[in-house]
């Protein structure tokens, strides 16, 4: 039997290490922590909803690379809007990297640990051996 497998290296916010992985590999998901916008390795706490959305869903899709996976094969997201009025421009850029058979999604508005307007967390299913 397969042992989890971390992906990509330890998460640093500030030169402070985290105490979470930035994705686990379980079999043949690919489990990743909630991601929130970041640019430089700060976390971003200004910008539109939209700009946050594309930086987070950048960086889902470079971590998703590194576990041989792409967007295509996310099954499952969660997103955290601080706003409620930012869920338009939140699924228009959704929209953007799921054109097509997007994952399912649960979406709910609650306050972040983070002073930014959204976060994202997503699972995806890629067979262990699968070409990419």
């Amino acid at each position: 039997m397969a042992k989890k497998q971390v992906i990509g290296g330890p998460l640093e916010i500030g030169g402070r290490v985290l105490s979470l992985s930035r994705a686990i590999r379980a079999g043949d998901f690919v489990f990743l922590t909630g991601q929130i916008p970041m640019k430089n390795g700060v976390p971003m706490t200004t910008g539109t909803v939209e700009e946050q959305t594309h930086a987070i869903l950048s960086d889902i899709k470079a971590t998703l690379e590194l576990a041989g996976c792409e967007m295509t094969d996310v099954v499952k997201a969660m997103v955290w809007l601080r706003d409620r009025a930012d869920f338009p421009g939140f699924n228009a850029v959704y929209g953007e990297y799921f054109p097509s058979e997007p994952p399912t999604r649960s979406a709910v508005v609650s306050d972040l640990l983070v002073d930014a307007c959204v976060e994202v967390e997503v699972m995806a299913y890629r067979p262990l051996g699968s070409a990419g």
